[in-house]
């Protein structure tokens, strides 16, 4: 053990060189680094050589306890150990500059300037693979032609062992996700070359397949296509998985569909059989398809099937996600399948043909618990979110039920994004209805006159294409609504058409959370109070998690309901979703609750806060505008003023209240605001 080796942060000799000597690590494959084109002599130790891994994979600080746990559990003193290890990765790479950076009880691996084969990948692979030259794709793959830290195994160390499984998965996937894009976009024999390694790595990957086949009808090798399908279908027949849409492919392939055809044709999951014998039928209108994988159990804890805090988590987060209505999930019982016979995520989410996975892991520790979780698009392998989240165990229902409402609401939310972006990128004569609604959606969210047109346009487009779309029908719904609200169009024609789309929306689907709320808000919008929030709340009893339900109850309390409640539901909405394009009314309805309650100052800060959010419009400002008036702030609330009379010359008191519903009291006090800015 060598004492004494680290060194506190300040000067070091060599922290002003230029790039600290050209050094390149290769984590693929067996473990090597070189400086300067010379291969360096790794440490002895295969825990100290775990540990660079690690900290050369996290790119930023962790703490000291997490390192010790990581890999020294059972020493006297790992600490110690951690030390030593950490002198033997300096005597690697801290010369002529330093890299390992030890700040407060954090240790973090400076790599900066170095070329570091795991985190070239990653790269690659968040920003597109798209974007990518052929030439540069293909070595992409090659680099990713060995297993991550080859050979690199320890034992006595349970969590570094998880953590290696789940790093040599994620770049397996790295790796078929580029053998795909590779083989779409070859020609000739290229094509054959790619897919069988794609197929080595995936081999219940439809989609290899159906390329496969495609290409071997196009070159008129019909027996050898039926003797692929032949093998293929016995070997999926033998895992319990549905062959149909092998033959589906072939069939098209042998019509003379074409490849780019044929794939696409079987990518979209239109009904995907469960391992477990429960085939599903046609999904009659495209959805986002989702697997949320069984969280592995870092604890140590496990008693049998079903028996852990990891288990119950994933069950939630699979129902509530099903409850939104918005996503097809599959069932628990394919996926718990799946992890019963070590199938990874990545592998079951081709397997599955779903375009989205979630997985994750739980550690429980003394009266912590730990839970990380990650959404991944199940085909390019690009990570879209990952979070961490760590919460003391008082209450254990409590946190696992707080956990699992930011799970579904931030995974909702990030595939709603990614859903709406990929639709704005397409011509808009090739959407779908799926691909229509998000069209519509990313209009809608800009909350300007001429993009709500836009969205309801588009909106009209998905429910002709699918009259049993309740979500298109609860956001043409929406459209109507907001003419109403914003004064774009006489109010109550479009408070009509509000409360027949969203009666569309229930007709179609009356357990979809989104037409409760469509339903909501046309009977407010019509003066139905208690009906609206009798509305509102069964679409949250529908979906616990369902953010703007939350909101919309906000905002009719805030106004002639219970302020308290108000609050409490602005408050949950934002943090369901703390990223929503309708954050300026989850503010802006707290801070109206807050005028009522006479708190004004308070209703100030809110306020403010409301008015700098994206597309807050006229009603957000006057609100920011009225409210800092009452609370004595006239130089602040003239600036919102301004700001409003810029946009709106004629904008007054009149125009706010004929937009909301206030009790008489509410009414005086916003009045009175307004008097105070001469906006009456």
């Amino acid at each position: 053990m060598v004492a004494g080796v680290e060194m506190p942060d300040g000067a070091h000799p060599g922290d002003a060189d230029r790039d600290g000597g050209a050094i390149r690590v290769r984590l693929l494959g067996p473990m090597a680094v070189w400086r300067d084109g010379v291969e360096q002599a790794l440490p002895a130790s295969r825990k100290a050589r775990a540990l660079f891994a690690y900290l050369a994979l996290a790119q930023f600080p962790l703490s000291r306890s997490r390192l010790c746990e990581l890999l020294w559990e059972t020493p006297s003193d790992p600490r110690g150990e951690l030390r030593w290890s950490l002198s033997k990765i300096r005597g690697l790479v801290d010369r002529p500059r330093r890299r390992v950076i030890a700040r407060d009880d954090t240790i973090r691996l400076d790599l900066a300037a170095c070329s570091v084969d795991a985190l070239a990948v990653s790269r690659a692979v968040e920003g597109g693979l798209e974007t990518i030259p052929r030439g540069e794709l293909q070595a992409l793959a090659t680099r990713l032609e060995g297993d991550f830290l080859e050979g690199l195994e320890l034992d006595g160390s349970p969590l570094f062992a998880s953590w290696l499984t789940a790093q040599r998965r994620r770049f397996a996937s790295c790796r078929t996700a580029l053998l795909e894009r590779l083989a779409a976009s070859a020609s000739g024999d290229q094509v054959f070359e790619w897919v069988e390694q794609w197929l080595a790595l995936a081999p219940f990957d439809r989609q290899a397949h159906a390329l496969l086949l495609a290409e071997l009808a196009r070159e008129g090798r019909i027996r050898e296509a039926e003797e692929h399908l032949a093998a293929a279908a016995r070997l999926f027949e033998a895992e319990g998985l549905d062959p149909a849409p092998l033959r589906d492919a072939w069939r098209a392939a042998r019509a003379g569909a074409g490849s780019s055809a044929t794939v696409a044709a079987t990518s979209a999951p239109r009904g995907v059989p469960g391992i477990d014998g429960d085939a599903r039928g046609p999904i009659e209108a495209r959805r986002a398809s989702i697997a949320v994988m069984p969280f592995a159990d870092e604890s140590g804890t496990r008693g049998g099937r079903g028996a852990t805090v990891a288990d119950a988590l994933a069950h939630d987060v699979i129902t509530r996600l099903a409850k939104l209505r918005s996503l097809f999930v599959i069932a628990q019982g394919t996926v718990f399948s799946l992890r019963d016979r070590m199938v990874g995520p990545d592998d079951a989410g081709r397997m599955l043909g779903v375009d989205y996975v979630v997985a994750g892991s739980v550690r429980r520790r003394g009266e912590r618990l730990s839970v990380s979780v990650e959404l991944a698009e199940a085909r390019s392998a690009r990570i879209a979110w990952a979070e961490i989240f760590d919460r003391r165990l008082d209450d254990s229902l409590l946190v696992l039920e707080e956990i699992g409402d930011r799970i579904v609401a931030s995974v909702a939310g990030e595939i709603e994004s990614m859903e709406r972006n990929r639709a704005i990128l397409k011509p808009p004569d090739s959407l779908d209805a799926w691909e229509a609604h998000h069209r519509g959606l990313w209009h809608m969210y800009r909350f300007n006159q001429a993009d709500n047109a836009s969205a309801r346009g588009f909106f009209e487009r998905a429910v002709r294409m699918d009259p049993t779309f309740s979500r298109a029908w609860a956001g043409l719904s929406f459209t109507h609504f907001q003419d109403a609200f914003q004064g774009w169009a006489s109010r109550l024609p479009e408070a009509d058409h509000a409360f027949e789309t969203a009666g569309q929306a229930l007709m179609v689907d009356d357990r979809d959370p989104a037409a409760h709320w469509a339903m909501g808000r046309a009977l407010w919008l019509r003066g139905r109070h208690d009906e609206g929030v009798a509305e509102l709340g069964r679409a949250v009893e529908l979906s616990p998690n369902f953010a703007q339900a939350h909101y919309t109850l906000a905002f009719v309390h805030s106004q002639d309901g219970d302020p308290q409640a108000a609050i409490a539901s602005a408050d949950h909405s934002r943090k369901l979703s703390p990223f929503d394009p309708l954050m300026f009314g989850m503010l802006g309805a707290r801070a109206m609750a807050l005028v009522r309650l006479g708190r004004f100052e308070e209703a100030a800060v809110w306020a403010v806060k409301a008015a700098g959010q994206p597309n807050a419009h006229r009603h957000i400002l006057a609100i920011a505008a009225f409210t800092l008036a009452l609370a004595g702030s006239l130089d602040e609330a003239r600036a919102y003023a301004t700001a409003i009379s810029k946009a709106a010359p004629a904008y007054g008191s009149a125009d706010f209240l004929a937009a909301f519903q206030f009790d008489p009291e509410g009414v005086e006090l916003f009045r009175t605001g307004a008097r105070l800015l001469g906006m009456e």
